[in-house]
């Protein structure tokens, strides 16, 4: 009975080795085995591959262990763009709107430009009262279908575009927080003198190409105005007075037939004027018109002068061409001709006058030494 027991031993240690010596790493399979049922107290959770993340996002440790959160409420109206990357635009133009869509509140610039866009009703802004910036040029919004308190919440605004639309009047209300206001290419015919009142901050105004016949003394309160520009207009007679900060003065194109004396000296910053194609005479022009020590450059061209009115010597652009005028006064340009005492003018355009070259005085290269140009 011992030695059957023995031999039954012997016999299964023979097939375990052959077993082994099939598969030499035998050892490895059972290693592998065990440590796939070890758990480690230590770790929080065994190591379980997940999948990528949805809706975009390849991974993270918020939903690594969970579901995802439901997507947010779209808050973009459907017939606008709102970039991720500039969450704070919307952009709706181009797009054939006929009406303003809502706006979120957490928009600073809105973009509604070239649409069919007729009126705006009131409370359109309302909710986005952060505003910065409001394109809406480019449309056929009416002066009778603009809200009166449309712009009243709107503390933050910068900057308004309301150029090419058809407005008879000007808007308002406006927010004292405007710097720049556009609306050029309507068909304005007035400035009203309270029209612009608390617009303190405001640095340009553009309202070139309109119907405008008068505008009075509606500038006048405009402290921080930097350019201005009424070009293109009807106006018979130059703004009543000047904005003091004023630089950048644009009245071509219109029927202004004379300047006031000393007009300009209540705009000590003023470098640029364009008072080009207008009714200009001699006679509508007292003799310190533009003797204005800060003007950079004058241009009166296409008037109807005849002579070559008074500038201060600091001047360095004239452009007179275009006129009738047939004589060339040195004393225009400087009072007193020697070597101390000469004109810093650089271009002077004369052509398409009743003037000669011939006509020069001798002294002129002395008194315009500095000139690159002078067109006869």
């Amino acid at each position: 009975m011992q030695w059957a027991s023995l031999l039954l031993l012997a016999g299964l240690c023979s097939l375990s080795q052959a077993q082994y010596d099939e598969d030499p790493h035998w050892w490895f399979h059972y290693l592998r085995s065990q440590q796939s049922t070890y758990y480690d107290p230590y770790e929080p959770y065994p190591y379980e591959p997940y999948e990528p993340y949805p809706y975009g996002v390849e991974e993270g440790p918020a939903y690594a262990y969970g579901s995802p959160p439901p997507p947010e409420p779209r808050d973009c109206p459907q017939e606008c763009d709102c970039p991720p990357n500039f969450p704070t635009a919307m952009y709706c133009d181009n797009r054939n709107l006929k009406y303003l869509p809502f706006v979120p509140s957490r928009m600073k610039y809105v973009y509604f430009q070239n649409n069919q866009i007729s009126s705006m009703q009131e409370g359109v802004f309302d909710n986005a009262t952060g505003l910065l910036w409001i394109a809406l040029h480019g449309n056929q919004i009416t002066s009778d279908k603009v809200g009166r308190r449309v712009f009243s919440k709107l503390r933050h605004l910068e900057r308004l575009y309301l150029d090419h639309n058809n407005l008879t009047r000007m808007p308002g209300p406006l927010p004292r927080s405007l710097r720049e206001l556009h609306l050029d290419h309507n068909q304005i015919s007035r400035v009203p003198n309270n029209a612009l009142e608390g617009l303190e901050n405001l640095t340009a105004l553009y309202l070139q190409h309109n119907e405008i016949q008068e505008v009075g003394s509606a500038m006048r309160g405009l402290r921080s105005l930097i350019l201005l520009d009424l070009s293109y207009n009807h106006l018979r007679k130059v703004p009543d007075g000047l904005p003091i900060a004023l630089e950048q003065l644009y009245l071509e194109h219109n029927n202004v037939y004379s300047v006031p004396d000393s007009y300009f000296r209540g705009s000590p910053k003023l470098l640029y004027v364009r008072l080009s194609h207008n009714s200009l005479t001699n006679n509508g022009l007292a003799s310190n018109t533009f003797n204005s020590s800060s003007l950079l450059e004058l241009d009166l061209s296409y008037n109807q002068l005849q002579k070559i009115p008074p500038v201060n010597t600091n001047l360095e652009n004239l452009y007179l061409q275009g006129n009738r005028i047939n004589e060339f006064s040195i004393s225009s340009f400087c009072t007193v001709v020697d070597v101390m005492n000469f004109s810093k003018l650089q271009v002077l355009r004369l052509d398409g006058n009743e003037i000669k070259r011939s006509a020069m005085p001798v002294d002129a290269p002395l008194c315009l030494r500095l000139a690159s140009l002078i067109e006869i």
